[in-house]
């Protein structure tokens, strides 16, 4: 609320997320359980190394690939909500029909990226199966840490074509 009314500020445009087909919840949800994950196995592992004076020896491990799927999660959520990293100087500067072109542009790249990190990540995969790699701290299969990245690199490419399409479908003007 400002001191002067009595009615709570409107929130920013920017801070209102456009709708989509596939809900925003769904990275927003897997975040929590991400993060609840990430908490519960230090926190236990700190438990166990304060009373026993040992450590759990996979939660290193675990831990290592969960940071890697959250920061492919936030992706999907930045991308979807058009948060992505990118040069506002440029971006900010001109036209509105040239803002919407490198707004289009930087999707059209982002899909173009992950699109291909998505393929060549299923050769990972295979041949972390095909060779029976085992991961270097407990010895666990790998592919049961590298099979979800081609599907999280094809999410955000498919976040990237829905922010393509959202940008492509506006006027000129930015509406």
């Amino acid at each position: 609320m400002t001191p002067d009314s009595a009615e709570p500020d409107a929130p920013e445009p920017a801070a209102v997320d456009e709708p989509t087909r596939v809900p925003l919840a769904l990275e927003d949800w897997a975040t929590v359980i991400i993060m609840a994950l990430l908490a519960g196995i230090t926190f236990a592992n700190v438990l166990v190394r304060y009373f026993t004076d040992a450590s759990f020896a996979w939660t290193e491990e675990v831990s290592v690939f969960l940071m890697i799927l959250l920061v492919l999660v936030g992706t999907a959520a930045a991308v979807a909500r058009d948060r992505h990293i990118r040069i506002e100087f440029l971006l900010e500067r001109g036209s509105a029909a040239r803002r919407r072109r490198l707004q289009q542009l930087g999707a059209a790249v982002l899909l173009l990226l992950f699109g291909l990190i998505a393929g060549l990540s299923l050769r990972v995969v295979w041949d972390d199966y095909r060779f029976g790699e085992t991961s270097p701290g407990i010895g666990v299969p790998q592919w049961w840490y590298s099979i979800w990245l081609p599907f999280v690199s094809l999410a955000i490419a498919l976040r990237a074509l829905g922010l393509l399409i959202r940008r492509s479908r506006r006027g000129p003007d930015g509406a």
